[in-house]
């Protein structure tokens, strides 16, 4: 198993959603972060300067078995991608093990 943490543009999070749902994966983590990244231009919005580095992101963590891993990858990418800088992160880490509290199922079975 391995967990997928992306950091992405809230404005993307639809889109990003219906990606993983497309391919299957209905179950996941999400909340509201806030961060610096390494740009240090900023950008210019209706005449008001910004920086890209410390605007409102969107945190998922996702569990998945390792068949899954490329397939949920591909889909963050295709979906939360702008071209622009800003776009996010993914960091993919393993995951030893799980569990369903209710009934006590362990590994992937857990997780469905």
């Amino acid at each position: 198993m391995k967990k997928i943490e992306a950091i992405i543009r809230k404005s993307k999070f639809d889109d990003v959603r219906k990606a993983l749902h497309a391919i299957e994966v209905n179950f996941f983590s999400y909340w509201d972060v806030t961060g610096i990244g390494n740009e240090k231009t900023g950008h210019v919005y209706r005449g008001v300067p910004f920086s890209t580095s410390d605007i409102q992101r969107r945190y998922l963590s996702i569990v998945v078995s390792d068949e899954f891993l490329d397939r949920t990858v591909e889909a963050i990418l295709d979906s939360a991608y702008t071209g622009q800088v800003g776009d996010g992160k993914i960091i993919v880490s393993p995951v030893e093990e799980s569990y369903r509290i209710r009934t006590r199922e362990k590994g992937f079975d857990s997780l469905q």
